[in-house]
């Protein structure tokens, strides 16, 4: 048997090992001590056979000598919290010994987790967290606020590696109880067919109609991306058949990656999955998984709103992207697989009928696997089964990794309570008012999610950002939304922006231009987090009436915003009508709901969609240069 089936062997058997020990805590909990650190080492062994070391001035043998002696160093670690479960347990922070092997294994432990984190993530989340761990031992040299004495070498283990904190924190303890069942889930749903079938309905739904191609993209990549959690990965799963699908009617390379990319971005908003941030914003405000689902339905709803409304004002003005008959030839029916879309639906009846998130996700597991047997052409083999278990812990430990190594971020912000000096800093910068503080916020949010997975630079924007909208007077629940959303649009930003990049990848575009065009879609949402930072009620907190009223208020807005951007509705218009739609969007979005000034932007605005739908065309004959290109 050669090397290279072996170790794919090995990732199989570790993997299942894995899946077997996720089941086993879900009816046999332990203790954390117990259950985070295995869960861990397994996601750094896992993630040290998938991604071998790369490099071109070392020779196979000693690169796989290298990653072997890696994975010894995990097993050992995993070897050491298994034998001290209960003196870790028990002991008491700061008042018990740290042993000599305390610290050599806390550190093994740290080294093999920052190698895993740079195989998976890149040199930038691993600078930021050796900035941090520099920041730790050298505090009482840095200037003015952000001096502390700083932590001694056996401070650091103990905080970092001996307790349920640092990197076996919140964030690992996310992964184990949540994460890892939703990625598994996700992972079975697209084996059995379901990540197909989104992409089939978005072309039956939207397909059709005036710039079909990018409307199909849309839906598709809402639909996928709510399952997935992942820009990258929907980029990858659904890019591969809308970006030829772009190209075929009309888009160039760059503008058709751009739309897959900026739709991809927003599936971490959608519901029932959301991204992984969502994940741990739950275990942060200590509510429900599905009380955080809930209130992220209206942002997700006005996002694509916004970017649908752009895709197809565009395409009237420019009269390309509708898709021909032939386009549809190779599309199955939908309804000989309709019953695909039970495990989706099987699971959101769970999570809003108040079941725990985990059992929610191990159901609708099930039922994917289930529902594949109905029609012989999803039958899942032995083949395909273990195909699943591999992608499913391999996609659950490259999440793992990185989110467990920012406990390391966390536990020095707030162990030296640079956490709130930060946000007092912020406040001071911005005079003490709202407005320049979140334009501080939304601009610190971007530059930490370039490079960064959405949920590492949520977290870190958790840390710092939220205590400053906090004490300004946002509430908790839509401080960490406005955070997160502008998290997750940093993967549309350049100059580093990974799903733009992965789209333009599969596209053979040009990645800057990509990027720049993705950017620049973005925009049309870009005012949403003000709307639901200044009206809760668009996170679901309040009556009925007053939620119907926000969603329509939002809706409005967004609506005027895009036609402002993209200066057509039926017609192209004057540039006094973009800026009376632009003024009437900004009116509606930084009004509280029912004020005066709320009012006459809605009503305003409205009045002016009327005008610009019915009346003007009416009085005005469009010349044939503005006639609709469709």
């Amino acid at each position: 048997m050669s090397i290279a089936s072996s170790i794919h062997g090995l990732r199989f058997l570790i993997g299942l090992f894995s899946l077997s020990f996720q089941i086993f805590i879900i009816f046999y909990p332990q203790v954390p001590m117990f259950q985070r650190p295995l869960h861990l080492t397994l996601a750094i062994i896992l993630v040290l056979l998938w991604s071998p070391l790369k490099s071109e001035r070392l020779g196979p043998k000693i690169r796989g000598l290298i990653d072997a002696v890696l994975v010894c160093v995990a097993m050992g670690a995993l070897v050491y919290y298994m034998n001290d479960i209960e003196r870790l347990t028990s002991r008491m922070e700061t008042v018990d010994d740290v042993f000599l092997y305390d610290k050599v294994m806390g550190l093994a432990l740290l080294l093999v987790l920052m190698e895993a984190v740079r195989r998976v993530v890149g040199w930038m989340l691993l600078g930021v967290i050796i900035f941090f761990v520099i920041y730790a031992f050298a505090g009482k040299w840095y200037p003015s606020w952000l001096q502390f004495q700083g932590f001694t070498f056996e401070e650091m283990i103990e905080i970092l590696t001996m307790s349920a904190n640092g990197v076996l924190g919140i964030t690992t303890a996310t992964s184990v109880q949540f994460v890892f069942y939703f990625v598994a889930f996700g992972a079975i749903y697209s084996a059995t067919g379901g990540g197909q079938l989104f992409i089939d309905i978005g072309m039956r739904v939207s397909g059709r109609n005036k710039g079909g191609a990018a409307k199909a993209a849309i839906v598709s990549s809402s639909l996928m991306g709510s399952i997935s959690g992942s820009a990258v990965a929907n980029v990858t799963a659904t890019g591969i058949f809308t970006i030829p699908l772009m190209r075929r009617s009309g888009y160039n390379a760059e503008t058709a990656a751009a739309t897959e990319a900026i739709a991809s971005t927003g599936g971490q908003l959608m519901p029932p999955i959301m991204g992984i941030a969502a994940f741990v914003m739950a275990e942060l405000l200590q509510i429900p998984y599905v009380r955080v689902a809930l209130a992220g339905v209206i942002p997700a709803l006005a996002f694509y709103f916004a970017i649908f409304l752009y895709v197809d004002f565009q395409a009237r003005k420019s009269g390309i992207g509708t898709l021909t008959k032939e386009d549809f030839e190779g599309t199955p029916p939908i309804l000989p697989r309709i019953h695909l879309l039970l495990p989706p639906i099987v699971l959101i009846i769970m999570l809003v009928s108040g079941f725990s998130a985990t059992y929610s996700a191990v159901i609708a597991s099930a039922t994917a696997i289930v529902t594949a047997y109905v029609k012989r052409e999803n039958w899942l083999g032995p083949k395909e089964l273990m195909d699943v278990v591999r992608n499913a812990t391999r996609q659950a430990a490259e999440v793992a990794v990185p989110i467990a190594s920012i406990g390391v971020i966390i536990s020095v912000s707030i162990q030296s309570n640079l956490a709130l000096k930060f946000a007092d800093g912020l406040i001071a910068m911005s005079g003490g008012t709202l407005i320049p503080a979140m334009i501080f916020i939304i601009i610190g949010c971007i530059i930490m999610g370039m490079g960064l997975p959405t949920v590492a630079a949520y977290i870190i924007g958790a840390i710092l950002f939220v205590p400053a909208l906090l004490n300004l007077g946002i509430p908790e629940l839509s401080a960490h939304f406005f955070v997160m959303y502008y998290c997750v649009l940093s993967m549309v930003t350049p100059p580093v922006a990974l799903a733009s990049y992965t789209a333009a990848g599969v596209a053979r575009a040009n990645t800057w231009t990509t990027s720049l065009l993705a950017f620049k879609f973005s925009m049309v949402s870009f005012l949403v987090p003000f709307a639901f930072a200044f009206n809760p009620e668009l996170l679901g907190e309040g009556s009925v009436g007053q939620i119907a009223l926000a969603l329509v208020s939002v809706l409005t807005a967004t609506g005027a915003w895009s036609v402002a951007f993209v200066g057509y509705i039926r017609t192209r218009i004057v540039f006094l009508e973009r800026g009376l739609f632009t003024l009437l969007s900004l009116l509606i979005i930084f009004s509280d709901l029912g004020t005066l000034y709320w009012g006459i932007g809605f009503a305003g605005a409205i009045s002016l969609f009327i005008w610009c739908l019915f009346v003007r065309h009416m009085i005005f004959k469009p010349s044939p240069g503005q006639a609709d290109a469709g």
